[in-house]
């Protein structure tokens, strides 16, 4: 029996591990592939060699796509995009998110609710009435207008994540403040932040990797061509007749090093995030 027991959970651990590998081998190849043609001098076709690491490796497309199509300053501008959105998602997020988990007004759930039910609408669904409130408002051609369109999109998921985090927390620490004469604010700022770090963080990571890809949005609200941001700016290498691959390959590995750096980071927040058993509930 101690035998038949054994060697079905090795069995399941070889079988888990077999499409781990599997999966990771999935989506490395294209990443690979994507850093091959990159270094080529000439990549207006797609070919495969049977070798990962190109002939005559050169970085004249890194060096063309920072230079000659302007990728500095499509690089800050979505460096400022990100940076501001990503402040005050986090900002106004977890503040509703500590509203509706602990504090009394009236309609709460009836409000929440409501927020909840604008992640079943499609993003796309929203770009015609957010280009008009845009215009309206006077946010088109304004990265500062283009930063609150995404804290708007992003704010019910993590509004959503951080609540069921904070009803988690022990509320005796909040009991135990207002007793010495504490505010909401004080409780807020001293203990709840702090103790939600790993939950802050992930949420962090998701609206950054959203707010740095984000494409159509930023398509439809910006016409200045020195206010594109980098996935606009990637898209618009792709010529009318032909694409060079390895220079759009080497603009997405630019554009991807502020995220990876930022999960480097963050990872050990990340990961606590994801096994605390935070976003239950």
């Amino acid at each position: 029996m101690k035998n038949y027991i054994h060697n079905r959970k090795l069995i399941r651990m070889v079988s888990l591990y077999v499409i781990v590998g599997v999966t990771s081998i999935c989506m490395i190849i294209p990443l690979l592939y994507m850093f091959s043609t990159s270094f080529r001098e000439h990549g207006y076709t797609i070919e495969f060699s049977g070798s990962i690491i190109p002939d005559n490796p050169t970085i004249i497309n890194f060096t063309r796509a920072w230079s000659l199509y302007n990728f500095k300053q499509y690089f800050i501008n979505s460096l400022i995009v990100s940076i501001i959105s990503l402040f005050f998602e986090v900002l106004i997020a977890s503040m509703m998110a500590y509203a509706f988990a602990r504090l009394e007004f009236p309609a709460k759930e009836f409000i929440f609710y409501l927020v909840i039910l604008v992640l079943m609408i499609p993003n796309l669904a929203n770009i015609i009435p957010q280009f008009f409130i845009a215009k309206a408002l006077g946010l088109r051609d304004s990265l500062l207008g283009l930063s609150l369109f995404y804290v708007a999109n992003m704010l019910p998921l993590n509004t959503f994540l951080l609540r069921g985090f904070f009803e988690s927390l022990p509320k005796e620490l909040e009991d135990a403040v207002l007793i010495d004469g504490g505010s909401y604010f004080t409780i807020f700022s001293k203990i709840i932040i702090p103790l939600s770090t790993p939950a802050i963080a992930t949420i962090a990571i998701f609206s950054l990797l959203s707010f740095w890809d984000e494409l159509i949005l930023a398509l439809t609200l910006i016409d200045n061509v020195n206010l594109r941001t980098l996935p606009v700016a990637i898209a618009a290498v792709h010529g009318q007749y032909g694409t060079d691959w390895g220079l759009v390959f080497a603009a997405s590995l630019i554009a991807v090093i502020p995220v990876i750096l930022m999960f480097v980071f963050m990872q050990k927040y990340f990961i606590g995030g994801l096994t605390s058993g935070a976003f239950k509930g």
